[in-house]
């Protein structure tokens, strides 16, 4: 984090004692805040339960605890309270969940706005799925804020590379005008150009007082944007580190299993 960013005080998101029953990625018991403006980073060795969290969060698979975003408690197991909240998901299974791959790249950006049409829809204006112009608006916006490489907004997703796939479901997230952002694996599997402008874009939105989960394998990709780490181990929350003390070696240790 070389922005030596401000972190406000004020508390978005409160977890506590939160398990998930996800298959592979069992989390048990893990309680973390995220302050506005802050990007928390989670990591561990996979399978270790950090895919678990944000899963469990969002209520795509079963959860019990309590998470409280913006001062109200979130109906855990319960996706559309998740999207009504202003939380935003950028999943790390990018062809599963997120992209429709065999449609056009104004579509796609558009998609999850149009699904949860309503109030944070005031910084743009609503979309509906007729408006033709109203998609390719946005979209063109989008595609220039966040420099995806395309012939342009009609051409089909999956025409794409990863990367601009990534930055594509990422638009489309940001264009719910979210307070909170969680991002699993956002960067695997992309090329090194686009992974370094993801990260630059996760700061920014930072800077500008997003609250922001990163959840990653690489140390490397921790150190250039986190705020504070959690580590998992078997999914429980073995060390959390604060921005002073993140290095290769504490984080390596945490996971390694040697802060106990």
């Amino acid at each position: 984090n070389e922005s030596g960013r401000k972190v406000s005080d004020e508390v978005i998101l409160d977890v506590e004692h939160l398990c998930v029953n996800m298959p592979g990625e069992k989390v048990q018991d893990v309680s973390f805040k995220v302050h506005k403006g802050e990007i928390v980073g989670i990591g561990g060795l996979a399978g270790q339960g950090k895919l678990g969290i944000a899963n469990g969060i969002m209520g795509l698979y079963p959860a019990d605890g309590k998470v409280v975003f913006k001062g109200r408690e979130l109906s855990l197991n319960d996706t559309s309270d998740a999207l009504k909240s202003d939380i935003a998901f950028v999943s790390e299974d990018r062809k599963g969940v997120g992209l429709l791959l065999n449609s056009p790249i104004d579509l796609n950006i558009a998609f999850t706005a149009m699904e949860t049409e309503g109030k944070f829809l005031k910084k743009y204006g609503p979309i509906k799925l007729a408006d033709k112009k109203g998609i390719r608006a946005h979209a063109d916006k989008m595609i220039k804020d966040l420099d995806i490489r395309c012939t342009s907004a009609a051409q089909n997703t999956g025409a794409l590379s990863g990367g601009n796939q990534q930055k594509v479901i990422i638009a489309r997230w940001l264009l719910t005008n979210p307070d909170y952002l969680i991002l699993d694996e956002p960067t695997r599997g992309i090329d090194i150009g686009t992974k370094t402008e993801i990260q630059k874009l996760v700061l920014d939105l930072a800077d500008q007082g997003m609250a922001v989960t990163f959840i990653s394998s690489e140390v490397e990709e921790m150190l250039r944007t986190c705020s504070r780490m959690a580590v998992l181990r078997d999914g429980k929350k073995v060390g959390e580190i604060e921005e002073e003390d993140l290095s290769q070696e504490s984080i390596m240790k945490a996971i390694a299993g040697g802060d106990e």
